[in-house]
């Protein structure tokens, strides 16, 4: 099959690269991509929203699939668009369509889908610039902490947590009024905090039928600690050892089957991945947000987490036959260290030249903000995704970080406590 992948990141490099690994996947496309996946497909220069283009180029390489890695361009309503040509229509797309992206695409909407179909979530209220008075008047006699969520996308920036009342009246007034976030501020949902562990689930689906991928924590701070601002993710971790068979059991019960149940019984078309954000509150599962693709960096310690070939995987997906298919996992711990680029989140320079990459010998090295061939050099904010894997969690760790040890470039950053939370919370429950 000829396979094109849309999207630049390290998600992108980590599917590219397990795809690549199927007996049935003859060229593999990323546009754009990065220098990463230059080395194990072929980088075209095409906007992940150019849908003209995207169609142009899938029918000019006989491309046979198209795996969708950002949101942006399911919230626009690729799927629709190949659905509703019929010089398109046999090129199996994995994403949801545009009714389904709204799952991400607004808050608001996901609330009120939970709220429909008894999926266990915080209490939340939605307001806009027209009912300000009652927002403010809300947000005077809530509980602290308190959320606040715009309704659209903002690239990962739209939510703040507010700790005392006066910091969430001027925060709700900063996102109606003056638009903070743009047109994604237009609704604001005000929720209740909850107070518990993160975990991310994450599971494919045909509409009807589904697989639980491996769950994963991911750590979005910039510093140690879970301290300073919030990035893209730092590193991430699978499996998850509270996440148990107990806990997990829950998770598919109460959010993922009344998730597919309630998709198929509004006639929503979803076909691909679901990203469910979890609070594990006192052992129970309670929904913070659902993406409608695969995160990042969580792609980079799922994808070499799973056994089966992805390719057949898809294609069922693809064509509501996925009961049809095995997912064999991997078995041990994936730990994935990101390294970003001096001053990230904030500002930060770009075209530093990366050294090292030639001596790491065990991890693996996704890419993420790459540029260039022989010379490679840093083009974004998180820059490189490092996975190490073993049966113990802590010699995946040091996998990991032994080969960030050999990567170097001026200013380069990274976390140095990743998954330490998780190995301090084995030490407490598995005597």
């Amino acid at each position: 099959m000829n396979i094109l992948v849309l999207g630049s990141g390290g998600r992108e490099h980590a599917l590219s690269w397990k795809l690549k690994q199927s007996p049935l996947c003859k060229n593999v496309y990323i546009a754009p991509g990065n220098a990463g996946t230059s080395t194990i497909g072929i980088n075209v220069q095409l906007n992940v929203n150019d849908f003209d283009g995207i169609a142009a180029f899938a029918l000019d390489h006989h491309i046979q699939m198209i795996v969708v890695g950002p949101e942006d361009p399911l919230v626009r309503g690729i799927s629709d668009y190949f659905q509703n040509r019929a010089d398109l229509m046999h090129i199996a797309l994995i994403g949801p369509t545009k009714a389904g992206a709204k799952l991400e695409g607004s808050k608001d909407f996901s609330k009120q889908f939970m709220t429909r179909h008894g999926i266990p979530t915080a209490r939340s209220k939605t307001f806009t610039k027209r009912t300000i008075e009652e927002g403010l008047n809300y947000v005077s006699s809530h509980p602290l902490p308190i959320v606040l969520k715009a309704d659209g996308l903002a690239a990962g920036k739209g939510v703040i947590i507010a700790e005392d009342q006066e910091t969430a009246r001027q925060t709700l007034k900063e996102m109606l009024l003056d638009e903070k976030f743009g047109a994604a501020s237009q609704q604001v949902v005000i929720e209740q905090f909850l107070s518990g562990i993160e975990v991310s689930v994450f599971v494919l689906t045909d509409g009807k039928h589904y697989k639980m991928l491996p769950s994963a924590k991911d750590y979005k701070r910039i510093g140690e600690g879970d301290t300073g601002l919030n990035t893209g993710g730092m590193g991430a971790v699978t499996p998850v050892p509270f996440a148990d068979a107990t806990f997990m059991e829950k998770v598919e019960k109460q959010i993922v089957e009344p998730t597919i149940e309630g998709l198929s019984n509004e006639k929503i078309n979803y076909k691909g991945f679901l990203f469910i954000g979890l609070m594990n509150v006192e052992g129970n599962p309670f929904v913070i947000e659902y993406n409608v693709r695969m995160g990042d960096p969580e792609t980079q310690v799922v994808m070499p987490a799973i056994e089966s070939d992805l390719l057949p995987l898809l294609n069922a997906c693809a064509t509501g036959r996925l009961n049809e298919q095995d997912l064999v996992l991997a078995k041990g711990f994936h730990a994935t260290v990101v390294m970003v680029s001096g001053g990230y989140p904030g500002s930060y320079e770009k075209g530093h030249v990366i050294e090292g990459l030639k001596n790491v010998e065990e991890g693996l090295v996704f890419h993420a903000g790459t540029d260039g061939d022989e010379q490679i050099t840093t083009n974004g904010g998180r820059v490189l995704a490092i996975t190490g894997q073993n049966t113990l969690l802590e010699k995946a760790l040091s996998q990991a970080y032994e080969s960030v040890a050999k990567i170097h470039w001026q200013g380069a950053n990274f976390r140095k406590d990743i998954g330490q939370d998780l190995l301090k919370w084995m030490s407490q429950h598995q005597k």
